[in-house]
């Protein structure tokens, strides 16, 4: 059985939501970012880098989402494209322009919104930016795709509903009704049961993971403030 180490975030969902459509046999098991979980020495020797997710599949370990993605993908041969150069090519070449874009912007959207200690203009008004432009390109894609690489739904389209879950929060209220082709994927993904399950993983195995902000978890999951001590 796969071991699936998780928080609620956008990129472990992704995965989850993957797991929950191929039906695949898993145990959760939560990584508490405001808990200081992500720094404990068991999870640091499978996952280097203190982030989640990170699978155990038996003796393979995968950390990074897009990775483990892109690993069940090919073991499952579940929701991947043709397997020719083409397909192929398309396949790496949105996948990665979700990991190298959309999520490092969104993600710094987010921080300088609504967590950094001081509200920094320029930061804010680059990462915003930044972001809707990405999400654009997304919506420009969808316009004349059902999804991201034509007729089949892949771990593309998997990669892009785990960030757009957060497009308010990452951008302002409103901005998926303005993107009305990655809206219309959005409502479809949603109306499956996977989504759903996928989006109860913490409450379905009873998973109580913090909610506050506090010194502590701030002092976990933005280390780079004590420098500024």
């Amino acid at each position: 059985m796969i071991k699936f180490y998780y928080n609620t975030g956008p990129n472990p969902m992704k995965v989850a939501l993957f797991l929950e459509e191929a039906n695949i046999d898993y145990e959760a098991i939560p990584v508490d970012t405001r808990k200081g979980e992500q720094h404990k020495d068991n999870y640091l020797k499978i996952n280097p880098n203190a982030k989640a997710p990170t699978i155990v599949d038996g003796d393979n370990v995968v950390f990074d989402s897009n990775a483990i993605l892109l690993y069940l993908g090919e073991k499952t041969n579940k929701f991947m494209p043709n397997n020719d150069l083409k397909s192929k090519s398309e396949l790496y070449s949105w996948l990665m322009f979700i990991a190298t874009g959309i999520g490092p912007y969104s993600g710094q959207s987010v921080h300088f919104q609504h967590m950094a200690p001081e509200k920094i203009k320029y930061a804010i008004n680059r990462y915003t930016y930044e972001a809707e432009r990405h999400y654009n390109i997304l919506n420009d894609r969808l316009a004349n795709n059902e999804y991201m690489l034509g007729n089949t739904y892949t771990i593309v389209d998997m990669a892009v509903w785990g960030w757009t879950r957060m497009i308010e929060k990452v951008i302002s209220p409103g901005e998926l009704e303005k993107r009305v082709h990655l809206k219309r994927l959005m409502d479809k993904i949603n109306s499956g049961s996977a989504s759903q399950r996928a989006e109860n993983i913490a409450k379905k195995n009873s998973h109580n993971f913090k909610i506050e902000i506090d010194e502590e978890a701030s002092k976990f999951m933005f280390p780079q403030n004590e420098r500024l001590k």
